[in-house]
């Protein structure tokens, strides 16, 4: 038995056992003993996860993937959750620390790492394949014009590491493009010092429109013209740091209840 990639889904297979032992290995396994893999497809990535100590389990969106896991790797056991990640309730189904890892449908692979923003008091680490555009946006420093949202959202709670590049000849069928692995692993305190929400917001806001300066891309927040004399209004979002932006919040936040 063998399941035919499906294009609405993403899917694209890879081929290369090497590479996928490679992914396999990215992950460290400190301060987890559970790891949950995101579309595993026929298992590629998966037979080198089941090598490891961790406590393996599988989300899959294909019911035509999920019989042959079944059939293929019967040690999964209960261990197959048939449905999509992004619906699922992380924390009912997890009670301890989960590593998340996968080759991710591209379509949704930025949806894939909000969802583990949202979770990261669950998620101490991450190893995921991307689009090498978007593995590289999310290690991005700032000064870069590729530095953005994704950048600043995923620094401010992991510690970000551009593992290795993959060809786009290793998958069936081959995407357009080629694919970059990324390691993120949690930050000892990453909790912020100031409104998460808020700093979310002051963030994608601010990327909107990046060519512009601070002063003008946050005109919404309705920042008082005294405050708006700082320094840091004259700047541009991709100038920022995460300890910028979180100073950023800070004085938005104090502004706005000192009105």
């Amino acid at each position: 038995m063998s399941v035919r990639p499906k294009k609405h889904l993403g899917q694209h297979f890879l081929t290369d056992a090497n590479i996928a032992r490679n992914i396999a290995n990215g992950l460290t396994g400190e301060s987890y003993n559970q790891v949950l893999e995101i579309g595993p497809g026929m298992g590629m990535l998966t037979q080198f996860l089941l090598e490891s100590e961790n406590l393996v389990h599988v989300v899959e969106i294909d019911s035509e993937s999920v019989s042959y896991l079944k059939q293929e790797y019967p040690e999964l056991e209960n261990r197959i959750i048939e449905g999509d990640f992004l619906k699922l309730d992380l924390a009912s189904l997890f009670e301890k620390p989960v590593a998340i890892i996968g080759n991710f449908p591209y379509n949704i692979s930025s949806q894939i790492v909000f969802k583990t923003l949202e979770h990261r008091n669950l998620i101490p680490e991450f190893v995921g394949m991307f689009q090498k555009e978007v593995a590289e946006r999310i290690c991005e420093k700032p000064g870069s014009k590729t530095y953005g949202i994704l950048s600043v959202l995923v620094q401010a709670f992991y510690e970000t590491e551009y593992l290795f590049n993959v060809s786009r000849f290793v998958f069936q069928p081959p995407p357009k493009v080629a694919s970059g692995v990324l390691r993120l692993r949690r930050k000892e305190d990453y909790q912020l010092p100031c409104d998460e929400k808020l700093l979310f917001k002051v963030v994608k806001t601010a990327f909107q429109q990046r060519r512009k300066t601070l002063r003008n891309s946050l005109k919404s927040f309705q920042i008082s013209a005294n405050l708006k004399e700082d320094t840091i209004f004259g700047q541009r979002p991709e100038q920022l740091g995460v300890s910028d932006f979180v100073r950023l919040t800070k004085m938005i936040a104090h502004d706005t209840l000192s009105a």
